[in-house]
């Protein structure tokens, strides 16, 4: 396993996605002090990184030339150099009266990925992705039977947050003005095998205007199926944000064909990382566990899992699976959903239940792209 230009480390798996063109180095991919830089590069003050910042970050503006604070010659020079188009909108489907936004974009290359905007009455989700397409290989997963096409730049992922703050700024989601408060890396990809890019984007969402966004870092979500490794490394970046594990499965002998990665790193190391960034951060880790009929939503695994959990700073998540075209991977009958959340409350593990907004607009990781 290794992220994006980074080599890999003994006794690594390598994820290597397919060579494409390298993506443009935009603003977002950079930190102040490299803007800065930057800026003067091109001949132009330091100062006026910020000001392109708190264009970009404060109030999500992308047209260089609405910007009067800056020379018309600076705007154009800036917008030219720094600020390439990132996200190209190929399509956008609704649901939830307008409330939930399922959106494709086209990269430089022609690569697809998706975003999803979720309004509710308290809070404004953006669910985001790292990579286009995934190298995982989970067999219930849409985005895993794709493949992987390539890593994400930084900007790439920011873009679209900033994409969806941009909706709520113009009024195009409703409910009024409103602020994208949470995002989960829970789109298209494995946010951990493209780590640099990946905590670079966190950097940026959480960083005070005009370095990011200002968002808390409790607030932001990145999930790996368990790239053991990098939870550590993770761990020690001071950056607090959720840990979601994808577990999927108690044990080895089934969680081996429902999460590939698990013949490299098994439940019990990728538990004793968990417990590791717990500790480290002092956040509650988030296991994710999508029910599905008859493979692992037999009650006596959610005793298995609570064997895992109890003790632990944790709390199980489970996902009625929204089921892919053709796939034989199905949503647990609700008498069986009931069961195990029953047996983890018995238990005392914290448990709930996901909302399944989405399911009428392909709503599963990588279902939307694959129709266009």
């Amino acid at each position: 396993m290794t992220s994006s230009g980074g080599a890999p480390r003994p006794g690594e798996l390598v994820f290597e996605a397919p060579r494409r063109g390298k993506p443009p180095i935009h603003l977002l991919d950079l930190a102040p002090e490299e803007r800065r830089a930057a800026v003067v590069d091109l001949g132009l003050p330091a100062f006026r990184a910020d000001q392109v910042s708190r264009h970009v970050l404060g109030r999500h503006e992308e047209d260089p030339s609405t910007w009067t604070d800056l020379p018309a010659d600076a705007r154009e020079l800036i917008g030219e150099r720094l600020l390439p188009p990132l996200l190209t909108p190929v399509r956008a489907i609704d649901c939830d009266n307008g409330t939930t936004v399922k959106a494709v974009w086209r990269l430089h290359d022609g690569a697809l990925v998706e975003s999803v905007l979720m309004r509710y009455p308290d809070r404004v989700t953006m669910c985001i992705s790292s990579q286009a397409g995934c190298g995982m290989n989970c067999p219930f997963c849409a985005t895993g039977q794709g493949g992987l096409t390539r890593n994400l730049s930084t900007a790439e992922i920011v873009d679209q947050v900033v994409a969806g703050a941009r909706a709520l700024d113009t009024g195009s989601i409703p409910g009024g003005p409103g602020r994208v408060s949470n995002v989960v890396f829970m789109g298209m990809g494995e946010p951990l095998a493209n780590y640099r890019a990946v905590v670079g984007a966190v950097r940026r969402l959480v960083d005070p205007v005009p370095a990011g966004l200002g968002m808390s870092a409790r607030g932001i979500t990145v999930s790996t199926v368990g790239l053991v490794p990098r939870i550590r490394e993770l761990a020690d970046e001071g950056v607090p944000v959720t840990l979601a594990i994808s577990l999927h499965a108690p044990d080895d002998g089934l969680r081996d064909t429902l999460v590939p990665v698990n013949t490299r790193w098994k439940v019990a190391e990728v538990m004793e990382a968990a417990w590791y960034y717990a500790e480290r951060t002092h956040r509650r880790v988030s296991i994710e566990y999508a029910l599905i009929k008859d493979v692992n939503d037999q009650a006596w695994r959610a005793d298995l899992l609570a064997d895992l959990l109890v003790g632990h700073l944790a709390h199980v998540n489970l996902i009625p699976l929204n089921p892919t075209p053709g796939s034989q991977w199905t949503a647990s009958r609700p008498e069986d959903e009931r069961a195990f959340v029953q047996t983890l409350e018995r238990r005392g593990v914290a448990v709930t239940v996901r909302d399944t907004r989405g399911r009428e607009i392909d709503g599963a990781c990588g279902q939307l792209a694959a129709l266009v």
